[in-house]
């Protein structure tokens, strides 16, 4: 899936590769914004976590069959809850139980900041779904000792021992996804989609042996099971009902089933029925007639994410994590942005992609600004703003995808107010002014260019395989650099304003422009902690691409490094010659996916995006400091309840909001608590 995030700092996903389009992603240091009075969209702050509330808007409008599918979607992605803890980590779960067990029992001083440090830790912990960092993947530290633990432990006659008590405060599984070029990414990952002993060397093997009945549809070999090793021979232990998580996904089925007979069409009920044969069986070949239904499965208020879908948390790409997300139409934006899908054809053709790598025909590009009903796994808390799926590069080729931007996600950001980073950051007031005006438009239509158009364009040579299989750990950043680049390309381009899809395009494109600058070359820089190198897939396509355009651009000054006062700004001298470069950096992007050009994807990545000029960040981590706000957000799920009347039929819904972050994180470890400890 593509994803599309948003960076709370600023304007921080879901655009699935899928594609995670992440608004904490996109613009650490956005504009401020004005708070909408009617509507508190803050719950709280913790470490460096915002936590907001979203509405549902329209959901009035939808007819009772319409809010029970939503409804019955949404259950069925919470049972499967913890499933994406146990997914991060082999300890997550007994870990967290442990700690629940704690907060809610307790009864001793907590007005010390012992306690204080323990809720913090706990909170951190929610957040991420487990004890790695949601976005760094390194293991989160808590601010108390081993004493401390042991205490709770006691006091609350709670049982945390071994290996899972120490490994909260011990060096072991440092990091969630280690992506470290020259190390084996496998063994010195702690995602639990492997066996302890389980090596690169070891899934290569196992799934290079692998071949689809048809090789024109690769099936997606590993997506939905967990690879061990028992006495020296590989087993893959698949995700489904009788197998691993099969008590969570039984639950997952009963919901789906009910929500089957309540489709509101024919391809709607097809394909919901499709996706439980596949958690029934595990079978791949059904994963993929699943979703070959689903993507043509268009007509509908509601429509859905779920399953294992992104492999952004698999160091090898092949592992799927689990997520849900619920949503329904907005109506009059999806009309709007449709005429970026019904021009899909126009800008792959006037691409500076070489001609053997266009698409002679693009199809089934659907674009829709939706809002999310609710959201579970790896979309929650943590959300994307903008998704776009399937995945499978043969059926984005012969049938299409679905890209989704989450309106009341974006629209609850921009209106839970912001830091202010913005004008420490930019280099004038011309930039300030540009940013102000027309930043979140060109976040928009970048989301939606990237998504539409990004991920739908180009395509592989014959003969060459796979991307994850050609640029193994670099895939992931690859795409997303290249479907920015896509999105960067046109931006800057006079045929959106012929479109009709924005006033003036110079200046949206200026803005844009100024915006990815700025974040991939210093803002975003504040999520990392001093001499770290970059890790992340999208924020090293982010830097990759700033610091190619940067460096190639020196000989005509087309962006300048200026220094002024001690302090550091990027200020594009020239934006048509940015533009040119912006397109020749897509076309060689491009040429790499296509060839499977994996020397040449990591001389790229490498080399522009994984080391940090340690001054700057060094003084971006100092002028930050002025700043308060957290600089990651995620979101509490409205509360959906049925009414029902003496016969117990449901007639009708409440929503809620919850209060606390702590009390929605406590109902669902209550209510979808389906696995034990231990898997």
């Amino acid at each position: 899936m593509k994803k599309t995030f948003f960076i709370a700092a600023a304007i921080s996903g879901l655009l699935f590769f899928s594609c995670k389009t992440d608004v904490e992603e996109k613009n650490v240091a956005q504009a401020e914004t004005t708070t909408n009075d009617q509507f508190d969209y803050n719950v709280e702050s913790f470490a460096d976590i915002k936590i907001l509330r979203y509405q549902i808007p329209g959901w009035e409008k939808l007819t009772l069959k319409e809010q029970k599918l939503a409804y019955y979607l949404t259950q069925a992605g919470l049972e499967g809850r913890d499933i994406m803890w146990d997914q991060n980590y082999r300890h997550n779960l007994t870990i967290r139980k442990a700690l629940e067990n704690i907060y809610t029992n307790y009864q001793g001083d907590k007005s010390t900041a012992n306690w204080e440090n323990f809720e913090t830790y706990l909170k951190r912990v929610w957040f991420s779904n487990g004890i790695h960092h949601h976005y760094s993947n390194a293991k989160i530290k808590p601010e108390f000792n081993e004493a401390y633990l042991k205490q709770l432990l006691t006091e609350t006659d709670t049982k945390l021992e071994g290996e899972a008590f120490e490994v909260i405060f011990n060096d072991k599984d440092a990091k969630k996804v280690n992506q470290a070029k020259g190390v084996d990414n496998v063994a010195e990952s702690a995602v639990n989609f492997y066996g302890p002993n389980v090596t690169n060397k070891d899934v290569e093997t196992y799934y290079g042996n692998k071949k689809s009945p048809n090789p024109q549809k690769p099936l997606s070999y590993g997506l939905n099971s967990k690879l061990i090793k028992e006495d020296g021979q590989i087993k893959e232990l698949v995700y489904k009902s009788g197998g691993l998580y099969g008590e969570a996904i039984d639950k997952i089925i009963g919901w789906l089933e009910k929500a089957q007979a309540v489709a509101e069409n024919k391809a709607q009920g097809d394909a919901i029925g499709l996706l439980i044969e596949y958690y029934k069986t595990g079978d791949l070949q059904t994963w993929d007639d699943y979703n070959v239904v689903w993507t043509a499965a268009t007509d509908g208020n509601i429509d859905y994410i779920n399953s294992f879908i992104e492999v952004y948390n698999d160091p090898l790409g092949y592992k799927g994590s689990y997520e849900t997300i619920v949503q329904l139409k907005d109506f009059d934006m999806s009309e709007k942005m449709a005429v970026l899908s019904e021009n899909a054809q126009w800008f792959e053709d006037n691409s500076p992609l070489m001609e053997e790598h266009k698409k002679k025909n693009v199809v089934g590009v659907t674009y829709k600004v939706v809002n999310v009903v609710g959201e579970a796994g790896d979309a929650s808390p943590s959300t994307p703003i903008g998704v776009n799926l399937p995945n499978a590069n043969w059926i984005r080729a012969a049938v299409g995808s679905k890209s989704v931007s989450l309106g009341n996600i974006i629209e609850a950001y921009n209106n839970a107010g912001s830091s202010g980073r913005l004008k420490e950051f930019v280099h004038d007031d011309e930039e300030y002014e540009l940013e102000k005006k027309y930043g979140q438009q060109a976040d928009k239509l970048h989301t939606a260019l990237h998504e539409v158009i990004g991920h739908a364009s180009g395509q592989l040579n014959p003969g060459v395989g796979e991307t994850k299989e050609t640029l193994k750990n670099y895939a992931s950043t690859l795409e997303e650099g290249r479907a920015d680049l896509v999105g960067l390309y046109y931006l800057y381009n006079p045929k959106l304003q012929e479109l009709g899809l924005v006033d003036d395009w110079k200046k949206i494109g200026k803005a844009a422009y100024d915006g990815y600058i700025r974040n991939g070359l210093m803002t975003q820089l504040i999520r990392l902690n001093l001499g770290d190198d970059v890790e992340e897939a999208h924020m090293r396509n982010r830097q990759w691409v700033s610091a190619w355009v940067y460096e190639k651009g020196k000989a005509e000054n087309v962006i300048e490094k200026v220094t002024r006062d001690g302090k550091t700004y990027f200020n594009i001298n020239d934006y048509d010659k940015l533009h040119d470069l912006f397109g020749q950096l897509l076309r060689e992007t491009q040429r790499i996916k296509s060839e499977g050009d994996y020397a040449a994807v990591e001389d790229l990545v490498e080399t522009y995006g994984v080391k940090v000029d340690q001054e700057i960040h060094k003084e971006v981590l100092e002028r930050n400091k002025q700043f308060t706000s957290a600089p990651y957000s995620g979101f509490v799920n409205p509360v959906i309840t049925p009414t029902t009347n003496d016969n117990g039929e449901i007639e009708g819904f409440t929503v809620e909001q919850p209060n606390t972050f702590a009390e929605q994180m406590l109902f669902y470890a209550n209510k979808y608590s389906n696995l034990p400890a231990v898997n």
